[in-house]
């Protein structure tokens, strides 16, 4: 994040800060671990469906946030995440929000919510017990089948008799417009069923992932308010259909509170992490090995480049990625332009397998979204003045440590 901009990205999903000062220190502010008495895609051959969601949208083109509250609360869960040893000073518990998904008794939640990868200081490492907290107050466990880090994304299991389930639709995040109004409901504080409203304030933005060094794009920007609590619930739109996971919050100096801008991964994105995670516990991701800028047509004008958009390849990973194995060209120079530094001399992506490339996030858009590691994809890049095709081999993305 460049200086002068936004000073802190905050996970929401840790909530009440209590009695247990020492835990909320250890969380280092912005993850607050609190009491519990407080309280797309290719899909590969053989690949596990989506389960089915037996609700359905709601009728009617307005915007109702009662309706919406009454049609789907009951299928937002509290979640509370236990870590530690049982009986240790350490055993504290987060508390974020979930979805039922289906009756099998599958539901959506943070990653950040069941994991403690948002405290940092090493590998995430799995909440010891779950347990979810229907609408009525009843609290059943829950089992971790799986987390995505790269997407902020985990699935729970509870038992299918264990509880009258009521999912919430999953909708269709690529149609989502700024300005469509939506809802959020979820456990702010650890206050459940709770509903704000807002609209949605852009689309395809960018923010930092659980991993250090990649980003996630095309994530909602909204600003219904969204707090500690709050991740791991559903962003709905009119119908009340989920369109996203709502995930983090930005906020200024010493400020950890929401100021109006909230971000949630994009459901999308969410239901390739949820079919693997329920194939095999487990999410891959392709990738290049390489990062790039944005070619504008003012670099392109001011560089020679014979197009106005696309990708420029900065350098590569360590490691023989797949994209220098392919023979893609990095770039050999950096020049200072209009207050920013270009660099220049590499090839400029203005496809994959025949879908534009306008900029750098495209690249990350489309392989990470469409495409699957050991794929062979096309790369169509401009080098000079001459349009190639390159075939490159995808590898997998490197795991987290740990």
């Amino acid at each position: 994040m460049r200086p002068g901009q936004l000073a802190a990205v905050s996970l929401v999903a840790a909530v009440i800060g209590g009695v247990l000062v020492l835990a909320v220190a250890r969380a280092a502010g912005w993850l607050n671990r609190g009491h519990d008495s407080a309280t797309v895609v290719r899909v590969p051959a053989g690949a596990a469906a989506t389960p089915v969601v037996v609700a359905k949208p709601l009728a009617g083109n307005g915007f109702a946030p009662a309706q919406i509250y009454r049609a789907r609360s009951a299928g937002v869960v509290t979640v509370y995440s236990a870590f530690g040893a049982a009986g240790s000073p350490d055993a504290v518990t987060g508390v974020g929000s979930g979805f039922v998904v289906d009756r099998e008794g599958t539901i959506m939640t943070s990653a950040h919510v069941i994991t403690t990868a948002a405290q940092g200081g090493g590998p995430a490492v799995r909440a010891r017990t779950v347990y979810v907290r229907f609408a009525d107050g009843d609290r059943v466990p829950a089992r971790i089948a799986g987390y995505d880090l790269f997407d902020d994304v985990g699935v729970l299991r509870v038992a299918p008799k264990a509880h009258r389930l009521a999912p919430v639709p999953l909708g269709d995040s690529s149609r989502v417009v700024v300005g469509a109004p939506v809802a959020v409901i979820g456990s702010p504080f650890g206050n459940p069923g709770s509903l704000s409203v807002g609209v949605v304030s852009a689309t395809g933005r960018s923010i930092p992932s659980l991993i250090g060094g990649y980003d996630l794009v095309d994530a909602i920007q909204t600003d219904a308010p969204i707090n500690h609590g709050n991740s791991g619930g559903p962003l709905l739109d009119a119908r009340g259909r989920v369109i996203g996971i709502n995930a983090q919050i930005r906020s200024t100096g010493s400020v950890s509170g929401f100021e109006g801008v909230g971000f949630a991964v994009p459901i999308d994105s969410a239901r390739r992490s949820l079919r693997q995670l329920l194939r095999s516990g487990t999410v891959t991701y392709a990738y290049v090995g390489i990062t790039a800028e944005d070619l504008t047509p003012s670099i392109a004008k001011k560089f020679g480049y014979p197009v106005s958009q696309g990708a420029l390849i900065d350098s590569f990973a360590g490691g023989d990625p797949a994209g220098e194995r392919a023979g893609l060209k990095a770039a050999t120079a950096s020049e200072a332009f209009r207050g920013q530094t270009v660099r220049v001399g590499g090839d400029a992506i203005v496809a994959i397998d025949g879908i534009p490339v306008r900029s750098a996030e495209d690249v990350v858009r489309i392989v990470a979204e469409r495409l699957e590691p050991g794929e062979k994809a096309a790369f169509t890049v401009v080098r000079g003045h001459r349009r190639l095709t390159v075939p490159v081999e995808l590898d997998t993305r490197p795991a987290p440590v740990g």
